[in-house]
């Protein structure tokens, strides 16, 4: 194609009447997909200039050989993510419409899931460092490895290196240096364990317990150390940051892991209860001081978990608003000392904060007036151990391991250190490295085609605003309103985060963890009083995955969600909008769900809709509800259809979106409809929709994801959706009764 490339600068009629007669016989795969063909040439000319007479065949070809040469062209520029010549690693390329993942074996019309991951969960079982692996996943275990050689390469002293690869660069040669690791044992938190061993009294609890926040605390309202605390948006004024407290406490993943009945709940509670006592033994117990610390730590955690809020109640932002000054949770929880506690954790002065569970505080307060100080310090010597285990000598993390991610999840293998050392980094320094990968996957060209797709499905979704015959206009109105507020947010920040206040050191890797954490502890403290940054991220660049955040009022796309096979330049946009559009217009979704639904356009915690028009969108989810609880996760385990409700909303009214857009995206191009492969550009969509989420899943993980993944499994966030789209069964001719046709009066409608 080299003689083709030579020409590209020709005109179109030139370039056509040059190459009418090339005779490749070529695959008519990806025709007109890389974009940068439709931005260097026009394909209307391509039409106006149609050859009077050419073989059907040879026209395709020529097409064909033409967009090929133009995508080789744009894939060797320098500004093209997925190639970095001879001076850096490349991220893999995988379509985003893949031939081999299918299983044509299989009838759409019966699972359209197994028709089009069938082929891709045969060829992809799960690595035995993995709970589960998907088309996500597989996407994340590629960027560990391009990670990886960005960060050895940092990492080398004798490189010339710059302020933020070397602090990458460290902290990851810090964690790869096992020897180092091994040699210092359980030592990094030697000198917790003895400040807790001196503690005398429940007064003295306070200042130690917001020292062991800063740096133990897992970053989750349910696992931190006794309860959360940190910063909020203000529910009633988003653009105003305040204190908050909440619960928190927990090791398990979940509070009913502690409270239900059933025989694997009772099995799962017995190998934590040996897991507890382990590491007791692993910090120096004799097993019978281990046993009975092991106790204390259970009888804790399981009132804790009582008096905390489940999941699907967290699902109502209403139940977690409880705003007050300092002096009413200091009558609310008056055993422990709140104004040392903000005192030792150097919050700023304010006068407001929300407490988003008060019954938890309470119980919590209760606990520390009935149960004896030794049980407490168990309690925090323990949580102070697990949490630091990952990052100790190989007694602990392989017990880690061996509970969390081998018993709960079905991991097979321990993962090996590289990719636990990345995955460090990407944790606790994210933005230093987001800015390393940025600039070698993320470029501007596809930063614009990324913003084009996210305004079209925007439109579509004004458009399906506009035409709802259930909704008020009123209602109509403030959803607009709320619509055009939608702060896009696309690839990475505008300003990325200063890191350069944390001390790394190559020989200290534990120490690099609590001071990464300490820093971002008190970065959240330090918001409280100040006007929201609108800029700011929740996940780093190189995330393989995206958010809407109703307060922000924002939907967030990193640059690690868009990449090959999720979105593919090289690709036709049937698949494109099938894939990445339905993610887009899934958060955006969100915005509309039954949680974000109840956020006005500034993110204030406001009702917006008319009484009557709420009752007929509770209704219109009540039917997603319904179906969605129908389906059985595994076993006996079906999926919980209030707490996977927002997800299941947004997956339908995202893909619902994509698909108007995307046919509106043909009609602004002039774009002439073509089947390729086989396949019409409306069957391309909807395979490119299901193959964004072929997985396969362990049990045990399956499990887990029941009791705490707001989203359902993969087979029925494809096949409950399509259920629900007529669009599918026509294009796949599906004829009523078959499984993936729903009776029109059945079908779900919200958005």
């Amino acid at each position: 194609m080299s003689h083709i490339m030579g020409e590209l600068m020709t005109s179109c009629k030139d370039l056509l009447n040059k190459y009418s007669r090339d005779p490749a016989a070529v695959s008519v795969r990806g025709l007109f997909a890389d974009k940068s063909v439709r931005a260097t040439l026009d394909l209307r000319c391509l039409n106006d200039f149609h050859p009077t007479g050419m073989h059907v065949r040879k026209w395709v070809a020529l097409v064909f050989l033409l967009g090929a040469s133009l995508a080789l062209a744009h894939a060797q520029a320098p500004s093209t993510p997925q190639s970095n010549g001879p001076t850096g690693p490349s991220l893999p390329y995988s379509p985003s419409l893949d031939l081999s993942s299918m299983d044509r074996s299989v009838d759409p019309c019966r699972d359209l899931y197994r028709y089009s991951c069938g082929g891709w969960q045969k060829k992809n079982p799960i690595p035995p460092d993995q709970t589960s692996w998907s088309v996500y996943s597989k996407l994340y275990q590629d960027n560990l490895t391009f990670l990886r050689a960005m960060l050895e390469q940092a990492a080398r002293q004798d490189a010339q290196r710059d302020a933020v690869s070397r602090q990458i660069g460290d902290f990851y040669a810090a964690c790869m240096d096992e020897s180092a690791v091994e040699k210092r044992g359980s030592g990094p938190i030697q000198p917790e364990l003895a400040a807790i061993a001196q503690i005398k009294s429940a007064k003295e609890l306070t200042p130690l317990v917001a020292r062991l926040q800063l740096t133990y605390s897992r970053y989750s309202y349910n696992t931190s150390l006794l309860f959360s605390a940190g910063s909020t948006q203000d529910p009633d004024d988003s653009e105003h940051v305040i204190a908050d407290v909440d619960q928190g406490g927990l090791a398990l993943p979940d509070r009913d892991y502690y409270l239900k009945d059933d025989a694997k709940s009772k099995d799962t509670r017995e190998h934590y209860r040996q897991h507890v006592q382990r590491v007791f033994e692993l910090i120096g117990d004799n097993p019978s001081a281990a046993k009975e610390n092991t106790e204390a730590v259970l009888r804790l955690e399981t009132a804790l978990a009582k008096a905390s809020l489940s999941r699907v109640a967290r699902r109502d932002p209403h139940n977690l608003v409880h705003k007050m000054k300092v002096s009413d949770l200091v009558q609310l929880a008056p055993d422990f000392d709140w104004v040392a506690y903000y005192r030792e954790m150097h919050y700023p002065q304010f006068d407001v904060l929300n407490v988003d569970a008060p019954e938890f505080i309470k119980e919590l307060n209760a606990l520390l007036a009935s149960e004896s100080i030794a049980a407490w310090k168990s309690y925090l010597r323990f949580h102070v151990a697990d949490t630091s285990s990952p990052y100790l000598s190989a007694p602990f993390v392989e017990e880690n391991f061996a509970f969390y991610r081998q018993y709960l999840r079905g991991a097979k293998e321990m993962q090996p250190r590289w990719k636990r050392c990345v995955q460090y980094v990407n944790y606790d320094l994210g933005e230093a490295l987001g800015q390393v990968y940025v600039a070698k996957v993320f470029s501007p060209e596809l930063k614009q085609s990324t913003l084009d797709m996210v305004r079209r499905i925007e439109d579509a979704m004004g458009a399906r605003i506009k035409a709802l015959d259930w909704m008020s206009p009123e209602t109509k109105q403030q959803a607009l309103t709320k619509l055009a507020g939608i702060r896009n947010k696309i690839g990475y920040p505008d300003h990325w985060r200063d890191y350069s206040s944390v001390n790394i050191a190559r020989d200290d890797f534990a120490g690099n963890v609590e001071r990464a954490h300490e820093f971002e502890s008190r970065r959240d403290i330090g918001k409280i009083g100040k006007p929201v940054d609108h800029g700011e991220w929740e996940i780093s660049a190189p995330t393989v995955d995206a958010y809407y955040n109703a307060q922000m009022n924002d939907i967030n796309f990193p640059a690690g969600v868009l990449q090959p096979p999720l979105y593919d330049p090289k690709m036709d946009d049937a698949p494109n909008y099938g894939n990445t559009g339905g993610t887009i217009g899934h958060e955006l979704t969100h915005g509309f769900d039954d949680e974000g639904s109840q956020f006005d356009a500034k993110g204030n915690l406001k009702d917006w809709w008319t009484k009557e028009d709420r009752e007929k969108f509770d209704a219109r989810t009540k039917c997603v509800e319904d179906q969605y609880s129908g389906y059985v996760s595994l076993d006996d385990v079906h999926v919980n259809g209030k707490l996977t409700l927002g997800e299941n909303v947004a997956d339908l009214g995202g893909e619902i979106l994509a698909y108007i857009a995307w046919q509106n995206a043909i009609k602004d191009r002039k774009l002439q409809p073509i089947d390729i492969d086989g396949f019409t550009p409306e069957q391309r969509f909807f395979i490119g929709y299901a193959q964004w989420d072929c997985a396969n899943e362990r049990p045990e993980d399956l499990r887990v994801r029941a009791m705490t993944d707001p989203h359902s499994p993969a087979r029925y966030r494809i096949n409950g959706v399509v259920e629900n789209m007529p669009e599918f069964a026509v294009a796949f001719h599906c004829k009523p009764g078959q499984p993936m046709v729903k009776p029109d009066a059945n079908v779900c409608k919200v958005w």
